[in-house]
């Protein structure tokens, strides 16, 4: 499975520079509101040592990585869902999307406005987020419409679905996100169907300056928008836009050097990756041989015949058994051969769960 994110936010909070490192796509990113019109769409390959670490044990014809395609939908203004700055258009393309990536503005740039005057993390969210609501209840509300005529024909479905709306309606109208409600499994499975905006998980990154990327200390915006985040149960990083605009277009070889220089751990579009596979549950099973190593996206607690699916359907319906073993143990032996004589390769049948770094090789027959 893949995974869409898309990138949300005031206008000049920098979501294009930052889209713009990601993906290295080249996009404008100005000075103005609505900069970005269309959706602008990229898909990256998600970086994962692991991979390269078994190709070099393989030697394969073919190295393929996971995926990720983001989204850089343009920014939202008061009234965007009452088709203020285009808002109807924009707010669409957030329905297809598995998770949002809510850049705010933590940065001062005499050159580059800010549309609302001054940084006021929380006040720059919960504009965004005011208008994400406001169309979800509309949507909603003319759900419940239709729902109302069908269940008067008893139709079973209809009622069940018009229960789930009369609970979270009241609540939305209360200012709650759909994401902050809490519901049945069976009760968030019925939402899921109806693709609501602020149903969807959010990664909040404060998009700051180098000074503060490069402080041990946390400025006080940074602190309320971290505080904030972990209220509503939702994760948040920071990372600098600017930054990671020069970093993005360097060498594998070179880029080490740069981030030892900044003293930074990892790129920051790095942990914005690794953040969203977290934000989703995601994790990652290998397959490996002489023609290609392939890293496989698939949601935490997947059974093996589900993850053999993710390959191919025929694999799935035909499954018979998995041979597995870690990553780690493959790397640390060497080989396959070596694993074997060392009995750490397994038998696993339909019960086995996928654990995140995985090697399978899944036997199967149609």
């Amino acid at each position: 499975m893949g995974l869409k994110a898309g990138i949300i936010g005031l206008p000049n909070a920098g979501k294009s520079t930052i889209f713009n490192a990601l993906t290295q796509s080249g996009i404008p990113a100005e000075n103005y509101p609505f900069c970005t019109i269309d959706p602008n769409v990229g898909i990256i390959n998600i970086p994962d040592f692991r991979l390269y670490e078994l190709a070099n044990i393989f030697n394969p014809r073919e190295i393929t990585p996971a995926t990720m395609e983001f989204l850089d939908i343009a920014g939202l203004v008061k009234g965007a869902s009452y088709s203020e700055g285009l808002g109807n258009q924009f707010l669409s393309h957030i329905r297809d999307v598995d998770a949002v990536i809510h850049v705010v503005r933590l940065f001062e740039d005499e050159n580059v406005s800010h549309i609302e005057g001054n940084l006021d993390p929380i006040r720059d969210i919960e504009i965004v987020e005011t208008e994400l609501l406001l169309r979800d209840i509309a949507s909603v509300e003319k759900r419940m419409e239709k729902l109302t005529k069908t269940a008067r024909i008893r139709a079973k479905e209809s009622k069940i679905d018009l229960a789930v709306i009369e609970i979270i309606l009241p609540k939305m109208n209360d200012g709650i996100m759909v994401h902050d409600i809490k519901l049945e499994n069976d009760q968030h499975r019925r939402i899921h169907q109806m693709a609501l905006l602020t149903a969807k998980p959010v990664l909040y990154v404060a998009n700051v300056d180098e000074n503060e990327i490069l402080s041990e200390n946390r400025g006080e915006n940074i602190l309320k928008l971290f505080t904030f985040a972990e209220k509503r149960g939702n994760a948040a990083i920071r990372l600098c836009g600017n930054l990671e605009a020069e970093i993005a277009p360097l060498l594998d070889k070179e880029k080490p050097a740069f981030l030892l220089e900044y003293n930074l751990p990892e790129a920051g579009l790095d942990k914005l990756i690794h953040a969203s596979y977290s934000l989703l549950g995601l994790e990652t099973f290998f397959t490996g041989g002489d023609r290609q190593v392939r890293a496989w996206t698939i949601k935490k607690g997947t059974s093996a015949p589900r993850a053999a699916g993710e390959i191919h359907t025929d694999m799935e319906r035909g499954f018979i058994k998995a041979e597995v073993y870690s990553c780690d143990e493959l790397i640390s032996a060497g080989s396959e051969l070596a694993l074997r004589e060392a009995g750490k390769i397994r038998q696993e049948g339909k019960n086995y769960t996928i654990q995140d770094g995985d090697v399978i090789f899944f036997k199967f027959n149609v």
